[in-house]
């Protein structure tokens, strides 16, 4: 059994040196460069740049944040507002209806001339292009005989007239909050890969090959003694 065991345990030659591989040292989250003096002045410099890219992004971070806070307001006033003259309006319909009847009231609303199209244009918030939307209204709502309708139905449909307006305001910023909400989860996984990942990783590898490169001045310099202390027993 003591024979099996040796035969199964792993060589520990070159099947276990992960050094050669270009990839993280798991376990202490060093990179696998080699320690030359070159790879300790590249390394300085990316860890320069990665903690620059770091304060930047953390600050586009913040204030996204803080555009998106002042969203939210804007967007909760707005949708008060458009739920409330909805509301509204749908009043003055049901009582158009009840006074004049279904019937009626579909022939009255059944051909109106008014058309409206959206054109789209795009603006940049924090390197994110979000919507600005542009109205364009031909035509008219009330295309009936004020005889027989209803003053009711005149002011709902002005009434409708008017909420087009906040409609496309509140559009474009739940369109504009969703993209800088999606930003946001970027930027996040991109500060937190710096901060958690790549910048203690050059940190580290930067102190090994520092530690790595005074051994081997070490080493010089006490083969340099040596060396010395040869040469003058040889002299004597």
């Amino acid at each position: 059994m003591a024979g099996l065991a040796e035969r199964r345990r792993p060589p520990a030659g070159p099947l276990l040196d992960f050094t050669g591989r270009r990839e993280y040292n798991h376990a202490t989250m060093r990179l696998a460069v080699g320690a030359t003096r070159m790879q300790l002045l590249r390394l300085k410099k990316r860890l320069a740049i990665a903690r620059r890219g770091h304060k930047l992004l953390k600050d586009k971070q913040e204030e996204l944040m803080r555009l998106i806070l002042v969203l939210v307001d804007e967007i909760r006033t707005n949708r008060q507002r458009v739920q409330r003259e909805t509301a509204a309006i749908l009043g003055r319909f049901a009582i158009a209806r009840a006074a004049y009847g279904a019937e009626a009231l579909d022939e009255a609303v059944m051909l109106p001339s008014k058309k409206v199209s959206v054109s789209v244009t795009t603006r940049n918030i924090m390197n994110v292009k979000v919507p600005v939307f542009h109205k364009e209204i031909s035509g008219k709502t009330r295309c009936y005989g004020f005889a027989t309708t209803s003053g009711e139905l005149d002011f709902a449909l002005a009434a409708f007239d008017e909420l087009l307006d906040p409609l496309l305001i509140l559009a474009e910023k739940e369109k504009t909050l969703e993209l800088l909400a999606a930003e946001i989860e970027r930027t996040r996984r991109r500060v937190n890969a710096l901060e958690y990942v790549l910048i203690p990783s050059i940190a580290e590898t930067v102190k090994f090959i520092n530690l790595k490169l005074a051994e081997a001045e070490r080493g010089d310099l006490t083969r340099l003694m040596r060396v010395k202390e040869i040469i003058r027993g040889e002299a004597r």
